[in-house]
């Protein structure tokens, strides 16, 4: 299987993984156990960037604006890395903050609900400590999954109007003969 097949598999487990994250944000231990899952892909996405590979490296999400003109401007690299490098952003923050919030509830509520066959009631996040640091981790957690949410859109939007053949590659709805090459 080529990188890009790879690729492709990675960035559907992590969209999958982000938006039911983002639907289940109600649900505590679920959302909560989304959300190490994404920060796990986030893990591994970062470990496969040091193997070396062209199409895996991090600089895939630093916009270069040489070669940006009006007449350009709208399918030129510079705005899908700027959308990408904002996904990317946002991704780790809301990771961050999740895990921040949780301060690891949810994993030693499982480790308990393995090695005893009680219910446990996985701790809100505003039952902690009663300190106003977890409120405005909160309040930023949310803000930025909605920015977060935004983005992806702005970025599907995005290639479907002006890189059509990569965006169907990625949502699986063309796959390239050897005659066509990978995107």
């Amino acid at each position: 299987m080529s990188i890009m097949r790879h690729l492709r598999v990675y960035h559907a487990l992590l969209a999958i993984l982000v938006v039911l994250a983002y639907l289940t944000g109600e649900d505590n231990a679920l959302h909560a156990w989304l959300g190490y899952g994404v920060a796990a892909i986030i893990l591994l996405r970062l470990a496969w960037a040091l193997t070396g590979v062209p199409q895996l490296g991090l600089m895939r999400f630093y916009p270069h604006f040489e070669g940006l003109h009006l007449k350009t401007a709208m399918a030129h690299p510079a705005i899908s890395r700027t959308l990408l490098l904002g996904i990317a952003v946002c991704l780790i923050t809301v990771s961050l903050t999740g895990i921040a919030m949780d301060r690891g509830a949810t994993i030693l509520a499982g480790a308990q609900r393995a090695a005893v066959t009680q219910d446990y009631q996985v701790l809100d996040g505003d039952s902690h400590d009663g300190d106003g640091d977890d409120s405005l981790i909160g309040e930023v957690h949310e803000t930025v999954a909605n920015l977060l949410i935004l983005l992806v859109v702005t970025h599907v939007a995005y290639l479907l109007l002006f890189k059509r053949p990569v965006a169907l590659f990625m949502l699986f709805f063309h796959t390239p003969s050897k005659k066509d090459g990978t995107p």
